[in-house]
C-alpha cells in the first residue's frame, strides 16, 4: 500500500472542493471522497436523490455546473439490473473530478413464458 499524503499534498484535491463548495453551493450536497493516496482527485457520487425528480436529473445539474461534457458520460448496470450508474470525469479547479450518480433501475415488466400477461 502507498503511503498516505500529507494534506499539503492533497492540496490539488482540496483547492478544487473549496471552488465547488463555493460555485455549486446551491445543488444537493453529493457524498465527498478524497483519497490520501491521490491528492488530485475529488470524487463526488449521488445516491437515490429526491429533488426535482430523480438522481440523474440532479446528476445533469452537477455535471452542467462543473463543465463536464455530455458526451463523456457513461452508463451501466450493476447489481443484477437493479442500480443504473451515470459517472463522468473530467478536470475541475486543477483536480480531476469525478461524479457518478446512483439510482434504481425501474421495475421490469413480469410476464409468463411465451410473452403472456
Amino acid at each position: 500500500m502507498s503511503e498516505a499524503l500529507t494534506l499539503e499534498e492533497m492540496a490539488p484535491a482540496l483547492r478544487a472542493l473549496r471552488l465547488i463548495v463555493v460555485e455549486c453551493a446551491h445543488l444537493p450536497a453529493p457524498f465527498v471522497h478524497l483519497s490520501p493516496v491521490d491528492g488530485a482527485r475529488v470524487e463526488l457520487s449521488l445516491h437515490y436523490v429526491d429533488l426535482s425528480g430523480d438522481t440523474f436529473n440532479v446528476f445533469e445539474m452537477w455535471r452542467e455546473a462543473l463543465g463536464m461534457e455530455s458526451g463523456a458520460v457513461t452508463f451501466r448496470v450493476q447489481s443484477n439490473g437493479r442500480t443504473r450508474v451515470l459517472r463522468v470525469t473530467g478536470p475541475y479547479g486543477g483536480a480531476e473530478v469525478m461524479l457518478t450518480a446512483y439510482a434504481t433501475a425501474p421495475a421490469a415488466a413480469v410476464t409468463t413464458a411465451g410473452g403472456a400477461a
